[in-house]
């Protein structure tokens, strides 16, 4: 189980997933899953006054990541850091094949580098979670593609004694449900149920 600190600061970071309104909100927290963590967090730990930060960017993909690094991550010196990338990763592949893309591989080691940079500089816990779904079908072309990269997050979680946080597992136990209720609002980004899902299995693996 997680043991916070008086004023730890805890810093989430993603692509527009995480981001979900928050350069529209006042307290830059946004409406998302990381809203749902920072209440939770605030009110069940008043008196630690948790500082939690969220530097979710839409549209972001790990190269993006790493061009941000420093200002967004190592000069905020986080006690405990939660990442959730990889999704763009994929779905670039499949609406702008175009473009310049990041296979698993350039993916793991990417994120292995970032993490290091995050080891050597700060005194990070770290939170790995692991990228959702592309289309709210299991055998769909890009949860098919989005395998090797939630290995890769799974690899990397035992490599570096990071708390993993299964949310693709998830995702894929609800849908096998067959329900009719939808988590996404476009197969990628959440609606409401989509991001208390989220924000409750995070929440189940940091306090397990």
């Amino acid at each position: 189980m997680m043991n916070w600190g008086t004023k730890d600061r805890l810093v989430l970071i993603g692509d527009s997933i995480t981001e979900n309104g928050r350069l529209q909100d006042s307290e830059s927290i946004g409406q998302g899953y990381v809203r749902l963590i920072h209440d939770y967090l605030l009110t069940r730990h008043p008196s630690l006054q948790l500082d939690i930060l969220n530097q979710g960017i839409g549209g972001d993909r790990v190269t993006d990541l790493k061009e941000r690094w420093k200002k967004d991550v190592l000069e905020l010196k986080p006690d405990w850091l939660s990442i959730s990338i990889g999704i763009n990763d994929v779905w670039r592949q499949l609406d702008r094949p175009w473009i310049d893309q990041v296979y698993p591989e350039a993916f793991e080691e990417m994120y292995e580098k970032l993490l290091m940079q995050t080891k050597e500089h700060t005194n990070a816990g770290l939170i790995l979670m692991e990228p959702t779904i592309i289309h709210e079908d299991s055998s769909s072309e890009g949860n098919k593609l989005l395998q090797p990269y939630v290995k890769a997050v799974q690899h990397l979680a035992e490599q570096f004694e990071a708390v993993l946080v299964p949310t693709h597992q998830a995702f894929l136990n609800y849908l096998n449900t067959k329900t009719d209720t939808a988590l996404t609002t476009d197969g990628v980004h959440m609606n409401t149920k989509g991001d208390m899902l989220m924000a409750s299995t995070w929440l189940e693996h940091v306090y397990k």
